[in-house]
């Protein structure tokens, strides 16, 4: 029996390392950096609205934060793929909420041992169009 579990584990280990299951976790290391990193794709006024489009780090489930802004007051935030409840319950929270208080909320929030979430994630998002 044990050398059937390690002939799985010594199977399964390599596929799940190359289909990207399991990270490098070493703290402070260049690739835990560069996954922490958001990309603004999108960000253009169109009737005074300011709307911004943003691919969140890979350590979060979310895939797309698209997120509306008018005077400084965040009109909605969407989030692509995730968790759909929470996702949805961020975005109706802070729909009518500053910017700035949006940033002081959801800055620093974490999901299990990831070191950002998605809400820290759209804080970023938010922190770097407010400089």
């Amino acid at each position: 029996m044990k050398q059937i579990i390690i002939a799985l584990a010594l199977f399964i280990l390599p596929l799940s390392i190359a289909a990207g299951e399991i990270k490098d976790s070493v703290p402070g290391s260049k690739s835990e950096a560069m996954t922490e990193e958001i990309r603004i794709i999108r960000d253009e006024i169109a009737d005074g609205v300011r709307y911004i489009t943003a691919i969140p780090s890979p350590l979060v489930c979310s895939k797309q934060i698209d997120i509306s802004i008018k005077d400084g007051i965040i009109l909605s935030v969407v989030y692509t793929r995730g968790c759909e409840g929470n996702a949805k319950g961020i975005g109706a929270l802070i729909k009518g909420m500053s910017v700035e208080e949006a940033i002081v909320r959801l800055e620093g929030i974490t999901c299990g041992k990831r070191g950002t979430s998605c809400p820290d994630q759209l804080a970023k998002v938010l922190k770097a169009v407010s400089r």
